[in-house]
């Protein structure tokens, strides 16, 4: 039976101090699982004895086939710590790396995080993820060494042996925190030295300076310590857990000594002297029984080797009596020692207890978000002090978590769940009356009776009834297509309260809040009415809100209104939000930063219904499932197929089943993986099939190339680019791309607004006034990296003589100007110039664009290859068509005699396929080794 209702948490909802906003974390079976059953299982949703065996949380199918939690899932929990009331918002998230989008959707509504590490496992990839996206998010990591049950029974260690174990693991976490908070602080001082030095400064510190720096820095709360309360030692597949402070409590009254002095010895090098009664430092140098050991361990190692190993069923009365806990007759009669030392381990060291009792200390409340989290949230990579004044004011309704009706209202929407249309509360069946119950009688008599009546009056002359047969089958298909699956918004609310009711605007990833509080100075319509309606570069939309749901795990509680600092599902949503969105009254509100991603789609099919007349109901399914799965990315290409793009292999079978049984409901046909290749070019060769030195012979190739009317002329070569330059083009294709929009919208706006003297247009630059610093700052220092790079590779090039990167004018190529023609500088957009080849200067670039995305050895695109334009002449032809006809005529022939050029240069320079390489570790046990 539950504890409390949903009126009780609703109530306990309106006061943030009471709420805690918690997630799970941790490598795939480590327990998160089972723990989250045993958080479940203490508000009396479930049995205390299905804890671990049942998954609630895991309500797929599949989920329960594969004994693995494939999405986040939330639930809210009722608890009293210290006399005060409270509500516990616990999401399950995922631990298979396929599924490490759920994480990042889970994280980002939380305040802190349960990180949870198999002891006998030890840190695992997805560990290390999970510690890493909390520090990142800013969550308050609490840490549980799980299944230490598994250090007595399986591996069989001693006490002795179990705590050094387990004090070298805590190191090993805490070295993997040390590594990301070092690592930070070093990025954070790097950029802030990169503004006021030169590049050249900042690769002269030297390691003294970066040490000083660290220890300037305070990091005693970043660390995972027993004795600061944020360590749980548990088994929850045995359901008990407890933290040095329980012990504590209990032998301050025993041995006579007073608590605080034991929660700093309980953990640490400490013993206690039996002859003078006193607790000395040496342990380990006197070959003394840590206190750890002496007072907790030794008993624990007892308990199990009582009940488990020697299945001394007379001596469990006597152990329950000491520990003072009740047993009935049926645990004292069970055949299963297990499930009897469940039922003395449960009692006697609670794990649901212990661990909500450690999140209520140390997980911070919904009002305790800190400034810095804050500015991230809403401004992302771009500088707070960026953003309009109006936006920097909404600052401090975050800090306020306040609920009253004059706070703006700014929710975030980080996921949509599907859930079954008839599973809604409003849509369940509800228990009725008895004066509903009589009326649905009389009603049912009625009914009856006409039918009666109706089939007496449908008899043919010979006596046969007319066959409704198909009417009934049309009647059952019409039904089963009404039954379609529903959109809930994962969201947690910051400020404000949100009713039903309400209207809000739904503002989209690329919401930008100076352009549109710019149109709604200009009295434009701001806000389409669904994301079909959105005009092109508007990502607003107004919606009433109609439905709210408090989470419940399986189930769904409806609700009228949620105030700031809680978790909840806003329903009705689907013409919207896309995968993620922003709620708020007003337009001033940013969208919030994009989620940390863990998990990149790299495993990408094509995909086609059996029947061709299924395809309309194919391409529904994509749009559902594009929605529903944060990770799953769905594209056409300009082939006309249909790609899906997922994290792994058993992400792209849990999307398959969905499209197949839930969101399309059709049979497909599937392709085997797509492998993306690339193509690139080599440098010669410096030895021979005999390891001798190959002579340098000059290369005599004829690289002159005609337009097709013979106006133009050029020369392209080819050459590899080093290593570094590709590897850093990569790692910035997304600032070249900014850069490109930047520019070209600039450009653009600057035309229209002077079209009749276009000569008068200034160059663009990254020193314009719509460039903000931190954007100019990581330009000059891609700039300043990319400088050293070439000329650590020994190339002696400006980057002026950049004229484009492709494909898409943001990849790993590289397209150079070695002619006399003065180009438009990638970097700053020049538009002065009296040369004649300016009219055709997108003509090459796009021609090089082509190219670039599709090579000629199997039209994938090219990476790391630089094109030089070594020579580009025009030729005036008098009897050619004069005006922009004649411009538009060569323009097209130049752009296409340039993408031959490039692919021509290209297969002369020793060509070659870029094959992907998978790189994985591969967890096994120790006594496989070898095997």
């Amino acid at each position: 039976m539950k504890l409390v209702n949903a009126e009780k948490l609703c109530e306990l909802q309106q006061d943030p101090c009471r709420i805690r906003n918690i997630c799970i974390l941790a490598h795939v079976d480590h327990g998160k699982t089972t723990l989250a059953d045993s958080l479940v299982a203490s508000n009396g949703i479930i049995s205390n004895k299905l804890a671990g065996k049942l998954r609630y949380l895991d309500s797929r199918p599949d989920e329960q086939l594969r004994g693995i939690t494939m999405k986040s899932s939330s639930i809210s929990l009722y608890h009293i710590y210290n006399t005060t009331e409270f509500v516990i918002n616990l999401i399950d998230s995922p631990g298979h790396v396929d599924f490490a989008s759920e994480v990042s959707t889970a994280v980002r509504l939380c305040d802190g995080a349960v990180i949870v590490v198999d002891v006998v496992e030890g840190i695992c990839p997805q560990t290390r993820s999970a510690l890493s996206i909390s520090y990142v998010e800013g969550l308050k990591p609490v840490l549980i060494l799980n299944k230490i049950d598994r250090l007595i029974t399986e591996i069989k260690l001693s006490p002795l042996d179990a705590y050094l174990h387990l004090t070298q693991l805590l190191e090993q976490v805490n070295a993997v925190m040390g590594e990301l908070f070092a690592s930070d602080i070093m990025e954070r001082e790097e950029k802030e030295h990169t503004n006021v030095s030169t590049t050249e400064n900042v690769m002269e510190r030297n390691l003294a300076d970066w040490q000083s720096v660290l220890d300037d820095i305070d990091d005693s709360n970043l660390y995972f310590s027993p004795e600061q309360g944020n360590v749980l030692f548990t088994s929850a597949v045995d359901g008990w857990g407890f933290s040095i402070k329980e012990f504590a409590q209990f032998f301050s009254t025993k041995l006579g000594f007073s608590e605080k002095v034991l929660l700093k010895t309980l953990w640490g090098d400490y013993y206690l002297n039996s002859k003078t009664k006193r607790i000395l430092k040496g342990a380990q140098e006197k070959a003394k029984k840590p206190l750890f050991v002496q007072l907790i361990l030794d008993n624990l190692w007892s308990l199990y080797e009582t009940i488990v190993v020697r299945k001394d069923k007379d001596k469990i009365p006597s152990i329950a009596e000491k520990l003072n806990i009740k047993l009935t007759t049926r645990d004292l009669r069970h055949t299963d020692p297990k499930a009897q030392l469940q039922a003395v381990c449960s009692q006697w060291l609670p794990l649901a207890r212990a661990c909500i009792n450690m999140i209520c200390e140390k997980v911070p409340a919904p009002h305790s978000l800190s400034s810095e989290k804050i500015e991230r949230l809403i401004s992302g990579n771009a500088g707070f002090s960026t953003l309009p004044a109006e936006t920097q004011q909404l600052k401090e309704a975050f800090l306020a978590c306040n609920s009253s009706a004059e706070a703006p209202v700014i929710v975030f929407i980080s996921k949509m769940f599907p859930t079954e249309r008839e599973s809604l509360p409003e849509n369940k069946m509800k228990p009725l009356t008895a004066e509903e119950l009589a009326q649905r009688k009389v009603a049912a008599r009625q009914k009856h009776a006409e039918m009666l009546q109706r089939e007496r009056s449908e008899e043919r002359p010979n006596g046969e009834c007319i066959d409704n047969s198909d009417k009934k089958s049309e009647e059952e298909s019409a039904t089963d297509d009404d039954i379609a699956t529903s959109l809930i918004a994962f969201a947690r609310i910051y400020s404000g309260t949100l009713k039903v009711g309400s209207e809000v605007y739904v503002l989209g990833p690329k919401h930008n809040p100076v352009k549109a509080l710019e149109y709604q100075k200009a009295g434009e319509d701001i806000a389409a009415t669904t994301l079909k309606d959105l005009q092109p570069g508007r990502h607003i939309t107004k919606v009433t809100i109609e439905k709210l749901y408090l989470l419940m795990g399986r189930e769904l509680e409806p609700i009228t209104k949620i105030p700031a600092g809680n978790v909840f599902g806003i329903g009705c949503l689907e013409e919207h939000v896309l995968k993620t969105a922003t709620l708020s009254t007003t337009i001033a509100c940013p969208s919030f930063s994009e989620l940390t991603s863990l998990a990149v789609p790299i495993l990408r099919v094509a995909l086609e219904p059996k029947h061709p007349n299924d395809l309309q109901k194919l391409i529904n399914g994509l749009k559902l499932l594009n929605q529903a799965d944060a990770c799953a990315i769905v594209h056409i290409q300009e082939t006309g197929e249909i790609i899906l793009n997922t994290a792994g292999e058993v992400h792209l079978e849990r999307c398959l089943e969905d499209l197949t049984l839930r969101y399309g409901k059709v049979e497909i046909n599937v392709s085997e993986p797509i492998v993306p290749f690339r193509e690139t070019v080599v440098p010669p060769p410096k030895v021979d099939m005999v390891n001798e030195a190959i002579e340098k012979k000059a290369e005599e190739v004829n690289l002159e190339t005609w337009t097709v009317n013979r106006q133009c002329c050029f020369e392209i070569d080819a050459k590899p680019l080093p290593e570094s330059v590709t590897k850093l083009l990569e790692k910035h294709a997304d600032l070249l791309k900014w850069m490109d929009q930047h520019f070209s919208k600039f450009t653009k706006e600057k035309e229209d607004s002077l079209l009749e003297d276009c000569s008068d247009l200034n160059e663009l630059s990254i020193q314009d006034s719509t460039v903000s610093d931190k954007q100019r700052k990581a330009i000059e220092s891609f700039k300043n990296d990319l400088t050293i790079a070439f000329k650590e590779a020994g190339w002696k090039i400006s980057l002026e003589m950049i004229w484009s990167f492709g494909p898409r004018k943001c990849g790993p190529n590289i397209l150079l100007n070695e002619t006399d023609y003065k180009h438009r500088n990638f970097w700053e957009r020049q538009f002065k110039s009296t040369d004649p080849r300016l009219l055709y200067d997108s003509s090459m670039v796009n021609g090089f664009q082509l190219a670039t995305l599709a090579g000629p050895l199997c039209e994938e695109p090219t990476m790391g290859v630089c094109f030089v334009v070594k020579k580009w002449q025009i030729f005036e032809d008098a009897n050619s068509e004069s005006g922009n006809l004649s411009q538009g005529h060569l323009g097209g022939h130049l752009m296409s005699a340039c993408k031959e050029a490039c692919r021509k240069a290209f297969n002369l320079r020793r060509p070659r396929l870029v094959t992907p390489m998978y790189s994985c570790n591969v967890l096994v046990n120790s006594d496989v080794l070898g095997e």
